[in-house]
């Protein structure tokens, strides 16, 4: 990568944590101001950097358009798919893959069980919205007033004994499946169906979609299959990676100059940018799960 360009791009992830005027920008690439403007110039006819009144720059409309063209074009279940069929292959389970759209959770992916006997699930069907592991992960990420809306908007079927009752219920599940980061469904649709999920987040943090693995309770127990979870969670969170890529790259401070002397923050003002970690996306256990053994009884009908 040529110089100039390394060092244009070196600027976007600065402005990104606010805006900044020429000197911090050439301060912080380790450059002499008028090559600082020069790029900076050429980023503002482009639309990715926008110079305010006050002479700072901030990140332009033209890069936010990029980024949600980008978002819109990402093939989650393109990306998705070889890890569910690893995931299969190892555990022997079936693998589902849901998003969320126009109020509906639906399967965009699946791989089948290899017992010849198969949970009866379809891709581009809706789940129970109210019981399914997947729908708990997508719901739990959304905004707390939208998230209320939804829940009191919802019927509540008791599908069985373990389905969730009220809205109160839900809300009070989704709380914790927002604060655990992964959920699960042990004989709340079907009793002898029992699934754990973990959530597939996009750039941005927010959760993009949803994977589970599910098995009926005659090949194994809900102990055993939760399990599995330290397993699921390591396969989202290499789908989130790929999805997302890697982190921008920052330029190192130039020797001898410091951060807080170029920002233009007064005399005694630190600046800086504190991290957020989105909910439940801590370290996985550092030991892998091996599958469960399973036992020669075949898969019960589901």
């Amino acid at each position: 990568m040529s110089q100039s360009v390394d060092r244009a791009l070196s600027i976007l992830p600065l402005l990104a944590e606010e805006p900044a005027g020429l000197d911090r920008v050439a301060g912080l690439l380790g450059v002499h101001k008028s090559t600082a403007l020069r790029l900076l110039r050429t980023l503002h006819e482009h639309g990715l950097v926008y110079r305010q009144d006050d002479q700072r720059y901030r990140l332009g409309a033209g890069l936010f358009a990029l980024a949600q063209q980008a978002l819109e074009t990402l093939d989650v279940r393109g990306i998705a798919h070889p890890h569910l069929a690893a995931l299969g292959e190892r555990t022997g389970h079936t693998v589902h893959l849901a998003v969320y759209e126009q109020g509906e959770v639906v399967y965009i992916d699946k791989v089948d069980s290899r017992y010849p006997v198969r949970m009866y699930s379809r891709i581009g069907r809706p789940v129970a919205i109210t019981v399914a592991a997947v729908a708990k992960l997508l719901l739990a990420d959304l905004p707390e007033p939208e998230r209320r809306a939804v829940a009191e908007a919802l019927e509540y079927p008791r599908y069985t004994a373990r389905s969730t009752p009220d809205a109160a219920a839900y809300l009070a599940e989704l709380a914790r499946v927002r604060e655990q980061g992964w959920a699960s469904d042990l004989g709340g649709h079907e009793e002898s169906i029992n699934c754990v999920a973990a959530p597939v987040r996009g750039p941005d943090g927010r959760v993009r979609a949803a994977m589970s693995v599910s098995a009926p309770s005659v090949v194994v127990g809900a102990d055993d299959l939760l399990r599995l979870r330290p397993l699921v969670v390591r396969t989202a969170a290499a789908i989130s990676r790929e999805l997302s890529g890697p982190a921008p790259r920052r330029p190192e401070t130039a020797p001898g100059t410091d951060r807080g002397a170029v920002s233009g923050t007064a005399p005694g003002t630190v600046s800086g940018t504190a991290s957020r970690t989105a909910p439940g996306t801590g370290a996985a256990e550092d030991h892998p799960t091996d599958p469960v053994p399973h036992p020669r009884t075949e898969d019960a009908p589901a």
